[in-house]
């Protein structure tokens, strides 16, 4: 028995050791960190260089990046994670805006005790009873888990330990994460291509209680007694750009439109409009119904409403165009869309 005793006082030593030199190495290169960007130009072909910024331990390195994902902007940081540290967001999120923030939560070693039980645990938690959860010992309603002075750096090394005290809860809450989802939304003001954070997502929470049932003091089953969501998730919502850029040989139109006071957000989608009706040509006359100008207006003397010169303005025609499309279909890509499906407006 002693000699088993020794054999797992020396386990503990060695794990001690083990913890203390990944913390240690893990600490000395974020001390080493600089601010710096790639190559000016680098791009990977899927996304154009971002600025990101990661929070570790107290330093902030700010990077100009064309990373596609947050675990491949730290590697092109030459920053090490260890698989029980924590990045938020995850390793798989796409990098797809500038001011991105990467933070890290570095786990730490820590020892809990419950009774004859010993666990080692790397933990990036402070809750002791979370602690107590991460090391796979369940903690039960009105049970204690107290950080405890330990300076016997053989048993644990420099890891923090804690001790449970069992007062016989025969419940047990558990609180959980409820992830956030991912939501984009289209974006004519932005070009195609472009994207933009609207709205950092946030983690739910919610709390679940059981009744345990025990059996020679073991836990042999759990009954759900409630569950009530206490925080619901805020979800993560992204731009993506729909505005496609004007061709040069539509220049001259795109200008008249501005000045007619279609936004660049429109811009395009009543340029397509504008062009499939009359290539934008301001005495455009149908010789079969007598349409008229860039509109197309039946007859064309309509578009005196808006200004007399209606005959040999295009900004004066483009605006009761302007007023047309909105007031029967709502807007230039309504009346777009209409087109594509009727061929005519």
């Amino acid at each position: 028995m002693r000699l088993t005793s020794k054999l797992n006082r020396l386990s503990l030593v060695v794990f001690g050791i083990m913890i203390t030199a990944m913390v240690f190495s893990s600490v000395m290169k974020v001390v080493t960190y600089n601010t710096f960007a790639e190559t000016p130009g680098i791009s990977n072909g899927i996304t154009e260089p971002h600025y990101v910024t990661i929070h570790d331990r107290g330093t902030n390195l700010t990077v100009k990046t064309a990373a596609v994902t947050v675990g491949e902007a730290l590697e092109r940081a030459d920053i090490d994670v260890l698989d029980t540290d924590v990045v938020e967001p995850s390793k798989t999120t796409f990098i797809n805006y500038d001011d991105f923030h990467i933070i890290i939560r570095r786990s730490r070693p820590v020892t809990v005790t419950d009774g004859h039980i010993k666990r080692n645990v790397m933990t990036v938690e402070s809750n002791p009873k979370k602690i107590a959860e991460d090391a796979g010992i369940s903690v039960y309603d009105g049970d204690e888990v107290k950080m405890i002075m330990n300076n016997d750096i053989m048993e644990t090394g420099l890891s923090t330990a804690y001790k449970i005290t069992r007062n016989g809860g025969q419940t047990a809450t558990v609180e959980t994460a409820i992830p956030y989802t991912e939501e984009t939304r289209e974006d004519s003001s932005l070009a195609q291509g472009e994207t933009k954070l609207i709205q950092s997502g946030e983690e739910g929470r919610k709390v679940t209680k059981y009744t345990v049932n025990f059996v020679n003091g073991e836990e042999v089953s759990r009954e759900q007694v409630s569950e009530e969501i206490v925080k619901e998730p805020v979800p993560r919502i992204t731009a993506v750009g729909s505005k496609k850029s004007v061709p040069p040989e539509w220049e001259t139109c795109a200008e008249w439109a501005r000045q007619a006071g279609v936004s660049d957000g429109d811009l395009y989608n009543a340029l397509t409009l504008i062009y499939h009706e009359s290539g934008c040509r301001v005495s455009a006359t149908n010789s079969s119904s007598g349409a008229y100008g860039i509109p197309q207006a039946l007859p064309g003397n309509k578009m005196a409403e808006v200004g007399s010169d209606w005959e040999t303005n295009p900004i004066t025609q483009i605006k009761w165009m302007a007023k047309y499309v909105t007031g029967r279909y709502g807007g230039w890509s309504q009346a777009m869309s209409y087109w594509w499906e009727h061929h005519w407006y």
